[in-house]
């Protein structure tokens, strides 16, 4: 699904990543660990696209295609989707309106997607306007749902949200991928675990949301490098107990 060859960016004339390699396999979801500052978001932003992020070398292939430079609106329509840890308010256009932007004329109850989120009663609401924490993640859910991408970038699903919304989250995003614990009504458990077609990035320091969803690997990035790989709950375990620059200094 997607492959990160030599990767090198800067951001404002400082080199931010060093030398990425990364394959995410189709059906796979993959947790990218790192401590605030270690260029998480920074990788999730050059996958996706946005400006500000130069590709000074090394390649981005997304099914099979390069989309190193390729603009930030064609790689959503190829089916690249992203959830951002602070995204921000937009005024004047609702929640709704939103969804169904991202839903791309297909047909999609927007009403039914919103109940499963408990989250029918913030549609003709502007986009993130006076929302919690645990709001924002949930109205970003939505629109991915909509949107139905191959590729799912979480960044920090779950900062800034409660033990109640991140159980709801938790679901929607095991839903989304094809995991689901929530199957839409008629659809059999077994059919969609059986299917998991799409692949997801998803980053956290934490790792809290690994109690709520399922991941096939994990991955640490620190000052910029992806230092190893390995069972995700198994590099939270070490994380937890001996902290981010010990369980690199042991990894090497």
């Amino acid at each position: 699904m997607l492959q990160i060859e030599e990767l090198k960016v800067e951001v404002s004339g400082k080199t931010i990543l060093k030398n990425i390699n990364m394959e995410i396999p189709k059906g796979e979801t993959h947790i990218l660990f790192g401590p605030n500052g270690s260029g998480k978001t920074s990788l999730m932003m050059t996958i996706m696209g946005f400006s500000g992020y130069k590709v000074t070398h090394g390649k981005i292939t997304f099914k099979g295609e390069d989309i190193t430079h390729m603009p930030i609106n064609e790689r959503a329509l190829l089916g690249i989707g992203v959830s951002f840890q602070r995204p921000p308010t937009i005024n004047g256009l609702t929640t709704r309106n939103i969804v169904e932007l991202c839903a791309r004329n297909r047909s999609v109850d927007v009403e039914e997607l919103a109940k499963q989120l408990n989250f029918s009663n913030f549609l003709d609401r502007d986009v993130n306007h006076n929302f919690s924490g645990g709001e924002i993640k949930r109205s970003e859910m939505l629109q991915l749902t909509a949107q139905q991408p191959d590729l799912v970038l979480l960044d920090e699903p779950e900062s800034g949200v409660d033990l109640e919304n991140i159980v709801v989250l938790g679901e929607s995003i095991n839903y989304l991928l094809h995991r689901g614990i929530k199957c839409p009504k008629g659809k059999p458990h077994k059919e969609i675990i059986q299917q998991k077609i799409k692949s997801a990035l998803v980053i956290t320091h934490t790792g809290h949301i690994l109690d709520y969803i399922t991941a096939d690997k994990g991955q640490v990035l620190y000052n910029g490098v992806l230092c190893y790989s390995r069972n995700a709950r198994e590099i939270l375990k070490w994380i937890r107990e001996y902290g981010y620059e010990e369980c690199i200094r042991c990894a090497k």
